[in-house]
């Protein structure tokens, strides 16, 4: 920052205080010895703009933003970048020095760098992808699949409406699967991602037929309560490499603790383990 004030960022949704951010991004103050705080904030969604246009008057040079105001953000803020139009929400604010607010998505960055971390290996033309679910998280994942390389992406969820809407935005590589078919998809996957909460802890487990997984197949579960979800063990038990949901947390943050503080954070195993503790 230009002034001697201590920089501030924090987290907006409500509820908020089950985020894991303020730990990771005090974490990683603490680490590099940087100046700043990381603040939880459980803000209504009447008061939601009046919030994120004061923010900055009191030192804030960012904030994350999560459920449910992730595409309500995009109704207010003054610039837009195109992954986050693509996606249809934003996760990351920047305030500018000129005191825009700049929305932007790196969920998709999070994905993609918890692949490459936890699946070095990970070929995404190597074949189709399955993609379980439509909501935000599965548009940002199927948007960093499709500029991967992925050749196709195979998309289905509970209610077919939502599955077909997000394909018509994304063209002929995404194709709708009826839920009760995802079965027979996953046979011809060499990824599959969840991107729904089932299985999450409080939630409905995800019952969808695994028996055609092959251990080719790269399998993804972006739930990460609990850490090893009942998804990722059968995939251990049929031989896919199974990559959890934490590390896409971690990395999402990455670009927005580099704007806000300075400094670019490494993501390795003593920052997971910050996490769980």
């Amino acid at each position: 920052m230009s002034d001697n004030r201590i920089p501030l960022a924090g987290v907006i949704g409500s509820p908020i205080a089950h985020s894991k951010s303020p730990q990771l991004h005090g974490y990683w103050l603490r680490m590099l010895g940087l100046r700043g705080h990381y603040i939880p904030m459980d803000i209504a969604r009447e008061d939601l703009e009046t919030a994120l246009r004061t923010l900055p008057k009191l030192g804030f040079v960012g904030v994350n933003v999560t459920i449910p105001y992730k595409e309500r953000i995009l109704e207010i803020a003054d610039l837009i970048t195109d992954r986050a139009t693509l996606i249809g929400s934003a996760n990351t604010i920047i305030f500018r020095k000129d005191g825009k607010i700049h929305a932007d998505n790196t969920d998709g960055y999070g994905f993609l760098e918890n692949l490459r971390q936890q699946a070095p290996h990970w070929n995404p033309k190597a074949g189709p992808a399955v993609v379980l679910g439509a909501g935000g998280a599965a548009r940002a994942v199927v948007a960093t699949l499709l500029d991967a390389g992925v050749p196709e992406v195979m998309l289905t969820n509970r209610t077919r409406v939502r599955a077909e809407t997000l394909a018509e935005d994304f063209g002929k590589r995404v194709r709708v699967v009826e839920w009760i078919q995802a079965g027979n998809a996953i046979e011809e996957a060499k990824t599959l991602v969840n991107a729904t909460s089932l299985g999450m802890v409080g939630k409905p487990e995800l019952r969808v037929l695994l028996d055609g997984l092959r251990p080719d197949c790269v399998v993804n579960d972006l739930v990460y309560a609990p850490l090893q979800t009942k998804l990722l063990l059968t995939a251990q038990a049929a031989g896919c490499t199974a990559v959890d949901g934490l590390g896409m947390l971690i990395h999402q943050a990455v670009p927005g603790f580099e704007r806000w503080f300075g400094t670019r954070p490494v993501v390795d195993e003593a920052t997971r383990a910050a996490i769980l503790r």
